[in-house]
């Protein structure tokens, strides 16, 4: 008994060669990563695994229940033997990885061929085949990912079952319990350890390729974390370059090159005396590859070097797009073709999509900073024509009492147009022109309110040359007076602060109007206001145009009491510039 277990865990070495090669076909790739298999690959799996449980039954030995003597065979069973074998063990892996439907064929399959070999177990040995099948698909509905032990229960579990059926089948009773004695144990033991070390080695392979996916996918993200900050200004070639050379140290490639449509961005590595950056491409493999949009990989014939002796006997070139047009490409270049595998060749589709999909970003980037600007210089636009009404409605009046001050108006009015029209062209200005505008507008209003304005200034001159958006204070000022004095006959205040506080610069304007509720303070800035009053225009734009250009930190702070007035702030960051 323990000399035939011994025997049999020996040509365990069979199952372990067989196992590994296993991991080389694709279709069994599928049956480890996919629930369910297609018709085509189920095919597939029956006939290896039937082939597999055949191969198990030649390499048994053959039992006389007469002499009691094991040895090898080579044709059909006499009337008193049998053989001790471990063709269970595919049957039973195809059924755990495959499924009931693989299960079942592997054992008609290895069944089948065991009954056509004779012998008085041969219904009984073909029958277990079949059930062997069955139970182990049961067990992979059940549990996908199988265990070790699993494995092992389940070969066990086979060859108990087949011990019982040539019991209950085989005749004469008498040679079948000798056969059941002497085999049995030691076919349990050995085609459960198969089952298990068969499925260790898969386990193992798989989990390796596993391993090596993981570091190739931990090199792309650390490749493009590092081009990121490059590229975004688009490609050219200083970005052009610093990407190659990141790309050339990462991957083990002789050289790697960037183009755009015509020229050559960037080369680094061999060749690099005669592959020159800035200069046309020279190849027609690479505006081959511009053209169709499609991975080329090219040997040195293909390649086609102008320079004799070029050290670059092989390329992978592989398009870089956006929005699905190809605007270059991206080139690594080998010694040899032999030098290029299959992990290689992934990895470079891996990076030149994720360098595209960088592109793509950068290019969205620009299109919502375009986008933005445009809207800040439409929310400018509607800001001049609301203050240059009010203007105009007070010259109208000055006008017909006093001429004199009237054409002082103009001129007034002449300058602060033609200060408004240059900063409207900017999308950011300094604190200095904003104080100038504004000083400007109320030498305007000073002239309406005919001495009832004060205006208080408490500013920082160290600070007035850092950066806003343009026509930000002018209109908070111009909305304390509209709003704030509108019923009020004498003594109208405002003061303006600037202040550094910090990380910050706070800018505040006050007035001792008549104030607003809690809940139009709540509104003002954040949403228009139909009111008798006014929308909150110009509160709204300068709001957006502060959020859109700081953040919301930037945001318009109001606070309010009826009657004793209103105060306006926001802050502006005071060591970062806004280019």
């Amino acid at each position: 008994m323990f000399e035939l277990l011994t025997t049999m865990v020996e040509r365990l070495g069979i199952i372990v060669t067989i196992a590994f090669i296993l991991t080389r076909f694709k279709f069994f790739r599928d049956m480890t990563y996919q629930e369910q298999l297609k018709r085509s690959q189920q095919y597939t799996a029956i006939l290896f695994f039937g082939f597999f449980g055949i191969i198990g039954t030649y390499t048994g030995l053959s039992l006389s229940t007469e002499s009691l003597h094991f040895h090898r065979w080579a044709s059909n069973l006499a009337a008193d033997e049998a053989i001790a074998n471990s063709r269970v063990i595919g049957v039973v892996i195809a059924g755990l990885l495959g499924g009931y439907k693989v299960g079942i064929g592997a054992g008609l399959i290895a069944g089948i061929h065991r009954f056509t070999l004779g012998g008085f177990t041969a219904i009984a040995c073909g029958l277990a085949s079949i059930i062997a099948g069955i139970l182990a698909g049961y067990f992979h509905k059940r549990n996908h990912h199988i265990k070790l032990k699993s494995a092992f229960f389940m070969g066990a579990l086979a060859e108990t079952i087949q011990m019982l059926i040539i019991l209950l089948l085989s005749r004469p009773f008498e040679q079948a319990w000798t056969l059941v004695e002497i085999i049995g144990f030691p076919m349990i033991i050995a085609n459960g350890l198969g089952c298990a070390l068969f499925l260790l080695v898969i386990r193992n392979v798989v989990q390796e390729e596993e391993k090596v996916v993981a570091v190739q996918a931990q090199k792309i993200f650390r490749i493009a974390d590092q081009t990121l900050a490059h590229l975004r200004d688009g490609i050219n070639p200083k970005s052009a370059h610093a990407v190659c050379r990141i790309l050339h140290n990462e991957i083990k490639a002789s050289a790697v090159s960037m183009t755009n449509l015509t020229d050559i961005l960037a080369h680094v590595g061999l060749g690099d005396d005669h592959h020159r950056a800035e200069s046309p491409i020279q190849t027609q493999i690479t505006l081959d590859a511009i053209h169709k949009g499609k991975m080329i990989v090219a040997n040195q014939e293909s390649i086609q070097c102008r320079v004799k002796g070029c050290p670059l006997g092989a390329a992978i070139i592989e398009p870089l797009k956006v929005r699905d047009k190809t605007i270059g490409t991206l080139k690594f270049y080998f010694r040899s073709e032999k030098a290029i595998t299959n992990v290689d060749v992934e990895l470079i589709s891996g990076l030149s999509r994720i360098i595209s999909n960088q592109l793509e970003i950068v290019e969205a980037e620009r299109s919502y900073q375009l986008a933005k600007e445009a809207e800040i210089m439409a929310l400018q636009a509607q800001i001049s024509p609301h203050f240059l009404f009010n203007t105009l409605n007070t010259i109208v009046s000055l006008i017909r009492i006093d001429q004199t001050k009237a054409r002082k108006l103009l001129v007034s009015l002449s300058h602060f147009l033609r200060q408004n029209l240059t900063v409207t062209t900017h999308n950011m200005g300094t604190l200095e022109q904003e104080i100038k505008h504004t000083k400007a507008y109320l030498s305007i209003e000073e002239a309406r309110f005919i001495d009832r304005l004060e205006v208080i200034y408490d500013i920082d001159e160290t600070v007035l040359l850092k950066s806003l958006p343009p026509l930000t204070l002018q209109p908070i000022v111009e909305n304390a007076i509209k709003h704030g004095f509108k019923d009020k006959e004498n003594n109208c205040i405002i003061k303006i602060s600037i202040k550094r506080q910090e990380e910050h610069i706070q800018i505040k304007v006050e007035d001792n109007g008549q104030g607003m509720s809690e809940e139009r303070v709540q509104q003002i800035g954040t949403a228009l206001v139909q009111s008798e009053k006014g929308t909150g225009l110009a509160l709204y734009n300068v709001n957006r145009r502060l959020i859109m250009t700081f953040g919301e930190e930037a945001a318009l702070a109001i606070k309010s009491e009826a009657q004793i007035g209103t105060e306006v702030s926001f802050l502006i960051p005071y060591k970062k510039e806004v280019i």
